[in-house]
C-alpha cells in the first residue's frame, strides 16, 4: 500500500499556508501601507484635477450661498432659487470679463506690457549692492525651479488650457451645485458607520465655514479694489482703476497676494517721479491698516481665526506643491484644514468642547417645523 495512490490519500490538514497571526498582522499592515502609498501617488500625479475639483466644490458653496438668500429673502422655491443662483454666478463672471475686456483693457495692456521692464529695473537697482545682488540671484533661482514658474511659463504659452481649465471648474461647480447631497452620501459611504456622524458634523462645520469666509473675503476684496483705486488716481497713478482691480482680485491670497499686486504700482509710480511713489506707499499703507483694524475684524469675527504666520507660510507651501493654480485656492484649503483639524481632531479626538456649527438648512427646516407646529396648535 502506498500513499502515492489518491484513493487512499489523507486530507491535509487545513490552512498550511495560512501565516500565523504575527505574520498576519504584519501582512495587512504592508498591505495598508501599499495601498496608501498608491494612493497618495495617484493624488500627486492628479493634483491640478484635485485643484479644480476644489475650485469646483467652493464655486458650488457660492451659488448655494446666493440660492440661500434668495430663498430666505424673497422666498423663492428651491429649485428657481438655485437658478436664480447659478445666473447670478454667470453674470458675476460676464461682468468680470467685461472689466478686463473692454473697461480696462488699454490699462491693463499698458501694465502687461510695462510689466518685465518694471521688473528688471528693480533688479538693476537691487544688484546695485552685493547682498541686493545675492537676494535677486537667489530668487530667480529659486523662482525658475519652482512649480509657480512652470505653470506661470504655460499659461503664457497656453491660455487655451486656462480658458478650459476655467469651463472644467464652472461645470463642475453647477453639477456639484445640482445635487450636493449626492457626492456628501458617497463620501460618508466611505467611512466606517460608527464615525459617520462625526465626518457629517465636520463636513456641516467646513461648509458653514467656507460659505462665511467668502462672504468675507467678497468685502474685503471690494473694499481693497475701492480704496487702492481711489488713492492711486489721487496720487497720480497711471492704470489706478486696472491697479485698484488687481488689488481687490488679489485680497482672495491673504498676505501674499496684495504684496505682490503692489510691485507692479510701485513700478508704474517709479516712472512718474518721487510723488507718485509717495502716494503709492501711502496708499497701500493705509488702505492695510484700514482693512486691518477696522473692516477685518468686522467682518471676520464669526470666521476662522487662523494665526498670520501659519497662514503665510501655508499660503507658500500650497503654491509650491500645487503650482499656481494651488496658490489661488491656497487660504479656501488651509481654511478646510483648519476646520477640519479643529472639528475632527480637536473636538471628535482630543474632546474639546468645541461646538458644532449650525447650518442655514437646520435654521430654515426648525423654522419650517415651528411654523408647523404653531398652525397645528391653533387647529
Amino acid at each position: 500500500m502506498s500513499f502515492d495512490d489518491p484513493a487512499i490519500r489523507p486530507d491535509p490538514p487545513a490552512g498550511r499556508l495560512a501565516p500565523d497571526e504575527s505574520d498576519g498582522r504584519f501582512i495587512r499592515r504592508t498591505v495598508i501601507l501599499v495601498v496608501l502609498a498608491a494612493v497618495v501617488l495617484a493624488l500627486w500625479r492628479a493634483s491640478d484635477l484635485l485643484i479644480l475639483a476644489f475650485g469646483s466644490v467652493l464655486g458650488a458653496t457660492v451659488i448655494h450661498a446666493f440660492a440661500d438668500l434668495y430663498g430666505r429673502r424673497l422666498k423663492m422655491p428651491g429649485k428657481a432659487a438655485l437658478g436664480a443662483a447659478m445666473a447670478t454666478v454667470l453674470a458675476a463672471i460676464a461682468f468680470l470679463v467685461w472689466l478686463f475686456g473692454v473697461a480696462f483693457r488699454q490699462q491693463l495692456n499698458a501694465l502687461v506690457t510695462a510689466l518685465p521692464g518694471l521688473i528688471d529695473q528693480f533688479a538693476r537697482w537691487a544688484s546695485q549692492s552685493p547682498v541686493g545682488a545675492k537676494i535677486v540671484d537667489a530668487v530667480r533661482a529659486a523662482f525658475a525651479g519652482s512649480r509657480v514658474a512652470q505653470d506661470i511659463g504655460g499659461l503664457a504659452q497656453g491660455t487655451g488650457e486656462l480658458i478650459l481649465n476655467a469651463l472644467l471648474l464652472l461645470v463642475g461647480a453647477f453639477f456639484f451645485a445640482g445635487d450636493p447631497k449626492v457626492y456628501e452620501r458617497g463620501l460618508l459611504l466611505l467611512v466606517p458607520p460608527k464615525h459617520r456622524p462625526a465626518v457629517e458634523d465636520a463636513l456641516v462645520d467646513v461648509a458653514v465655514t467656507l460659505r462665511l469666509w467668502l462672504r468675507s473675503s467678497l468685502i474685503l476684496m471690494t473694499t481693497m479694489g475701492v480704496l487702492v483705486g481711489i488713492g492711486l488716481a489721487l496720487s497720480g497713478v497711471p492704470s489706478a482703476a486696472a491697479l485698484g482691480l488687481l488689488a481687490g482680485l488679489s485680497e482672495f491670497i491673504p498676505y501674499v497676494g496684495p504684496t505682490a499686486a503692489m510691485l507692479p504700482a510701485l513700478g508704474l509710480a517709479a516712472i512718474h517721479g518721487t510723488g507718485p511713489v509717495v502716494g503709492t506707499l501711502a496708499t497701500y499703507a493705509i488702505v492695510r491698516l484700514i482693512q486691518t483694524n477696522f473692516i477685518t475684524p468686522y467682518v471676520q469675527q464669526r470666521v476662522i481665526s487662523i494665526p498670520p504666520a501659519i497662514t503665510v507660510f501655508a499660503i507658500i507651501g500650497i503654491g509650491v506643491v500645487f503650482g499656481i493654480f494651488g496658490l489661488f485656492f491656497s487660504a479656501a484649503l488651509l481654511v478646510v484644514f483648519f476646520t477640519l483639524i479643529r472639528s475632527l481632531y480637536l473636538r471628535e479626538v482630543l474632546g474639546e468642547p468645541i461646538p458644532r456649527v449650525v447650518h442655514p438648512s437646520d435654521v430654515q427646516k426648525n423654522e419650517a417645523k415651528m411654523e408647523r407646529q404653531a398652525f397645528s396648535d391653533r387647529l
